[in-house]
């Protein structure tokens, strides 16, 4: 993405977070919920745990909300057993869409996923038509204006894959997925603080868009993310606003 305003890309994201606060709390406990199923309740043996964790707490969750979704998923306190899907398909002009969803109703999730992408301009495809279009990596984007020589100097020491500097100034640093949290806390007590963080499936290339297509595109992202059993949308589709 270094063609383009990744910094501003990161602070629209941002911002449309803080917009749906309510949303992203059911949607982050969920996965929360799911990780300590999964992993364990301790975030320093559950990295899985510790991103959602860390996510919820960067959008000011409240504590008992977090601790309540990860008894439920220890079975501490009862919960409801969530099942994740990913949904792959093709936006306005082809662009790659991948949805993963945590639901415990599969038949009503899909259906919902398929009406959103046909309603708004889209196609659902078969599993694995867009996949090989990402990479699965942890992301950390740090602010225009860090150092980026010894940003990358304490990257590689961390086991980073790699370190760019994209066109806006803004600096991304990849790691592999499972080395994201250890990357991240490396490079934090060496001070240098992310603006944002995510183990994400990064587009190997984009489909930009502008205009009229862009505010197509934009109306179909925004109907499959409202959906209550969507956690994350991928998409190779990058909106100039």
């Amino acid at each position: 993405m270094a063609g383009h305003s990744k910094w501003a890309n990161i602070q629209h994201r941002k911002g449309r977070q803080d917009e749906k606060r309510g949303a992203a709390f059911s949607k982050i406990a969920k996965e929360i919920t799911v990780a300590a199923k999964m992993g364990g309740g301790d975030i320093n043996f559950n990295p899985r745990l510790r991103v959602a964790v860390d996510k919820a707490k960067g959008v000011n969750m409240p504590k008992d909300k977090i601790d309540t979704a990860i008894k439920k998923g220890t079975g501490e306190l009862e919960g409801v057993d969530y099942v994740e899907i990913r949904y792959e398909g093709y936006g306005i002009g082809g662009a790659a869409i991948m949805v993963d969803c945590l639901t415990d109703n599969k038949v009503r999730t899909v259906a919902e996923v398929r009406h959103a992408f046909s309603k708004f301009g889209g196609n659902m495809g078969s599993d694995g038509c867009v996949a090989f279009q990402f990479k699965h990596c942890g992301q950390l984007i740090f602010a225009p204006g860090t150092d980026e020589g010894a940003l990358m100097d304490a990257a590689i020491e961390a086991g980073a894959d790699d370190v760019a500097t994209n066109d806006d100034g803004s600096i991304e640093v990849l790691t592999p997925p499972n080395d994201f949290v250890a990357v991240k806390d490396a490079l934090e007590a060496a001070g240098f603080k992310p603006e944002f963080g995510e183990v994400t499936m990064k587009p190997e290339a984009e489909n930009v868009f502008a205009g009229d297509e862009g505010v197509k595109m934009q109306k179909l992202l925004d109907a499959l993310e409202n959906l209550d059993d969507v956690q994350e949308i991928y998409t190779t589709a990058v909106i100039d606003e």
